[in-house]
């Protein structure tokens, strides 16, 4: 084997607790499991906001892969994330069984390392399988609707955060109400007080300085 695989495969040093523990499987699981977290995160994230394309957040397009919904027809379903994070949810699942598994090592003897195996191959398997096929096919052709965040970004209370600073927080509250109450961006309101002018706003309301916070200096 070791020939085969160019892997240093060696005898166990301890063949008693070679055949009662498998700890490096339950490790092993539990990493796949761990990646799966991430990955489970990312790809719902990616989810989310590929919902739309009018009554969702719809700031970026899923190349389709698929006719269409079964019940809306034109509807581009997310199936590749949704693929990807069954596959995350079995691996997860298998994660427990290996747990559970190493538990009955009674004695000298685990009887369920067959099942360990199983779940450990099918977890690696599909788990690369999955991530290989996501990215061929949903991340690859994945796109940015830029007019569509640019106006998420607009129309957001939270830049009035950046006007604290200048005009205080008292003020800068009255803003956002006021923008809340006449359907307003921050930066209308602003400019009809007559605060600044538009080209004070764009520097202060600029939301990369948001995003990128400056490092404090020494």
């Amino acid at each position: 084997m070791s020939q085969r695989l160019a892997l240093p495969f060696r005898e166990a040093e301890n063949h008693f607790e070679a055949q009662h523990s498998r700890d490096a499987a339950v490790e092993l699981a539990g990493q796949l499991s761990t990646v799966t977290t991430s990955l489970m995160k990312v790809v719902n994230d990616i989810r989310w906001l590929s919902s739309g394309p009018r009554c969702g957040i719809g700031e970026i397009f899923l190349p389709p892969v698929q006719p269409g919904s079964s019940i809306m027809p034109g509807k581009v379903n997310p199936v590749m994330n949704e693929a990807l994070m069954m596959v995350c949810a079995q691996v997860m699942g298998n994660s427990v069984t290996v747990q559970v598994d190493n538990t009955h090592g009674n004695l000298d003897l685990n009887a369920m390392m067959p099942v360990m195996i199983r779940c450990l191959l099918e977890s690696i398997t599909f788990l690369g399988n999955a991530v290989r096929v996501f990215t061929e096919r949903a991340v690859k052709g994945m796109e940015a609707d830029e007019e569509r965040a640019r106006t998420f970004v607009e129309m957001s209370l939270a830049l009035v955060t950046a006007l604290v600073p200048v005009v205080g927080y008292d003020q800068a509250a009255e803003i956002a109400q006021e923008a809340v109450r006449e359907g307003k961006t921050v930066r209308q309101v602003c400019l009809e007080m007559g605060m600044f002018s538009p080209k004070e706003l764009d520097r202060i309301l600029d939301p990369w300085g948001m995003t990128e916070p400056a490092m404090p200096s020494d």
